[in-house]
């Protein structure tokens, strides 16, 4: 049996079964695909019920038999469209990042091409009508002959394959590309970054790999090479290619250089059970170990949870710091820096939580006569891993409100500690808003059922937020209002199985709009609260709140994960510039997670999820800039690749920004032996010397 070569196509290697499908029909969207599929399936059952024989139809009363096609053909086609609609997304993504082209933050491909086609001088009308200006038709009219384009992969050949005798190495470059010297130099084009050390030859080897093509105008490519380009095609067929030596599609890009760049300070996460339920530092000479390594390597500081349920465990206003202030005197004879978070939530049950800390005692004894201070679901689930914001005002907690005692807390800790505030050992105090420490809605708990990439439930079913809910629909002249979406779904649906959530769903309705409306005014109020008396609390000292990263479902239209998250942030509206007004009021910087993961990864991984942490990441830093408030990040999971780390060191110091923005700090999840491990460890600390802007040889 002869044997059958695999051959790349557009979207990576094409088997041969794909390749005789590919040529006997065209390709159809997704969509199209399902649509389809229906009609097949509706005809079917309708043949079956008539009881005769189905026969063949044909499509527009044309003669041509329409056949049904192997389910395994149908599911090929849709991968297809994931990995297009991927690779749109990556596209997309570039642009906006290294482009200098004015793209609003949705963009989709309409508004790429319409920017593409104006800068190349063409006209461009709001209803899609495309023509060419007066100066762009006198230089096509100049051009002698179509300009060459690379349309196939086999074009490039591994740098052992020669062509023509040639002796110089092929020396990739990118599909479909101009590759122009009019305007920008190679290491600089506009939309798409080009390694500065290509080695363009002139033997017909090289000229293969350098014939990239296409001007947007049409017009002849004129750089040195055109002469050559011409005629390079003809000397590669993909026939007498052989298919073991064609170089992968996927270039290699030159890193890129953060020598000179912003100095980023990097902190260190402390792991969570480092201070025990006594209050008692665990294996201090361990971690004394672990931060002099951290030392080695200039790390700035390290970041520790200061946990209520440890401190005030017993009774109201009896704290007890003693564990902490060990750990902090630890930390100032090594010269670090420390960032603390007032964590007012428990700990366990969440990913990456490996120990188990409760809220205060005396707060569970609380709840077990009402259940109600804590946040519930439409179930009535409770949720015991934070306090509810229906009770900010209320004196349900012996007598205090809920900002009272963290109110009481803050005061504490800053009068206990205040030789490292005079010291400027403290370097920030993150201000724990919700769950995690975050300021979000605990709407996706697993302890509830929740499982990536479920849309959640919204947590606003506890007797003091549905009072607030009634008075706010009565005070909008609808008390009917006054109560929670009944087609919302629960934990691990999806946003079109919903009928609030799906595509023109009720989430945009009048009743929609008011109770989203609400419902994120709730979070932003409790943190203005909260963030009122912090600031009064740690006056003089830099204060910060940590926004969780919702990116799952970023790519529909209701964001449904953002809006039971507590974001209001539909396609239609920017969630994120209210929340950035607020924190502006009380000059408090954000803290934003997810900055390592990238959407394209997401795709491949989930693709159900309509992920885009990218995207999502891009317009929270962007809502935070443009109010002039700090920016600082962590990763949302365990990092210790270079990729995770260029994609940190990507939003952290943004390329060409013309403002010169970047992250004010970037803390790191988490201190354990693994990274201390080789080469983990080495891995972090070139990244903590690019954060710093230092020089790094590349290894």
């Amino acid at each position: 049996m002869a044997q059958q070569h695999e051959k790349f196509g557009p979207f990576g290697v094409v088997t041969p079964m794909e390749q005789h499908h590919e040529e006997e029909e065209p390709e159809e969207d997704e969509e199209d695909v399902e649509m389809r599929d229906e009609g097949e399936a509706e005809e079917e059952r309708k043949g079956n019920s008539n009881n005769t024989p189905s026969t063949p139809t044909t499509a527009g009363g044309g003669g041509g038999i329409r056949r049904s096609r192997p389910k395994e053909e149908k599911e090929r086609t849709k991968l297809r469209e994931r990995h297009r609609r991927a690779i749109t997304a990556k596209i997309l993504t570039g642009l906006r990042r290294h482009g200098n082209y004015n793209l609003r933050v949705r963009a989709d491909i309409n508004d790429v091409i319409a920017s593409l086609a104006r800068e190349a001088g063409w006209v461009v009308l709001p209803d899609g009508t495309t023509f060419p200006s007066s100066s762009s038709s006198s230089t096509s009219s100049q051009a002698t002959k179509p300009v060459t384009t690379v349309t196939n992969a086999a074009a490039l050949i591994s740098t052992n394959q020669m062509v023509g005798g040639g002796t110089a190495p092929v020396t990739p470059s990118i599909i479909g590309v101009r590759k122009s010297v009019d305007c920008r130099s190679a290491g600089r084009m506009k939309t798409v970054f080009v390694p500065s050390n290509v080695d363009v030859s002139t033997s017909r080897s090289s000229t293969i790999a350098n014939a990239v093509v296409g001007d947007q105008a049409g017009e002849k490519v004129n750089d040195d090479s055109s002469a050559l380009i011409d005629g390079c095609m003809e000397v590669v067929d993909i026939k007498d290619t052989n298919p073991d030596r064609i170089m992968d599609i996927t270039t290699n890009f030159q890193e890129r250089d953060f020598s000179s760049s912003p100095y980023v300070p990097v902190y260190v996460m402390l792991p969570l059970g480092i201070i025990n339920s006594k209050s008692e530092l665990v294996d201090p000479d361990g971690l004394l170990k672990q931060l002099r390594t951290l030392k080695s390597i200039n790390v700035d500081g390290v970041m520790v949870d200061c946990w209520w349920g440890i401190v005030e465990a017993h009774a109201p206003q009896e704290y007890n710091w003693y564990g902490y202030k060990r750990l902090f005197q630890l930390v100032r004879d090594l010269n670090l820096k420390l960032q603390v978070v007032l964590s007012f939530h428990e700990c366990g049950g969440n990913v990456g939580d490996d120990v188990c800390i409760p809220l205060p005692h005396w707060i569970a004894e609380v709840g077990r006569n009402n259940p109600d201070i804590f946040f519930t679901d439409k179930e009535g689930r409770r949720n015991p891993e934070c306090l509810s914001w229906g009770i900010d005002k209320e004196r349900v907690l012996r007598g205090r409100t809920a900002v009272e005692v963290y109110f009481d807390y803050m005061r504490s800790f800053r009068v206990e500690f205040d030789e490292f505030f005079q010291q400027g050992v403290i370097s920030e105090i993150e201000v724990g808003l919700g769950p995690c420490g975050e300021l979000r809605y605990p709407s996706y708990p697993v302890k509830h059922g929740w499982r990536y990439p479920g849309i959640g439930e919204f947590q606003c079913y506890d007797k003091y937020l549905m009072k607030n809910l009634t008075n706010a629909a009565v005070a909008r002249g609808h008390s009917f209002w006054a109560h929670g979406p009944e087609n919302a779904g629960c934990y691990t649906s999806q946003p079109h199985e919903t009928g609030f959530f799906c595509d023109g769903g009720d989430y945009d309705s009048y009743y929609g709009r008011f109770f989203l409306n609400w419902y994120s005014q709730i979070l932003i109020e409790h943190a203005d609260r909260v963030l009122s008396l912090a600031k009064l609390a740690f006056e003089g000292t830099s204060i910060a709140v940590k926004l969780s990263g919702v990116h799952w479902w970023y790519k529909t239209a209701s964001h449904a994960a953002e809006l039971t998250a507590g974001f209001y942030n539909p396609c239609n509206r920017d969630g994120y510039s209210a929340i950035a007004a607020m924190l502006k009021k009380h000059e408090a910087a954000l803290n934003f997670t997810c900055v390592e993961l990238r959407t394209l990864n997401q795709a491949e991984d989930f693709p159900e999820a309509l992920a885009d942490p990218e995207g999502l990441v891009w317009q929270v830093l962007n809502a935070a800039w443009d109010a002039s408030i700090p920016v600082a990040s962590e990763n949302a999971l365990v990092c210790y690749d270079r990729e995770g780390y260029n994609k940190i060191l990507e939003n952290a110091k943004p390329l060409n920004d013309p403002d010169g923005r970047h992250l004010v700090a970037f803390t790191y999840l988490r201190l354990s032996s693994y990274l201390m491990e080789e080469p983990n460890f080495e891995e972090f600390a070139h990244f903590v010397k690019k954060m710093h802007g230092e020089a790094v040889l590349d290894q």
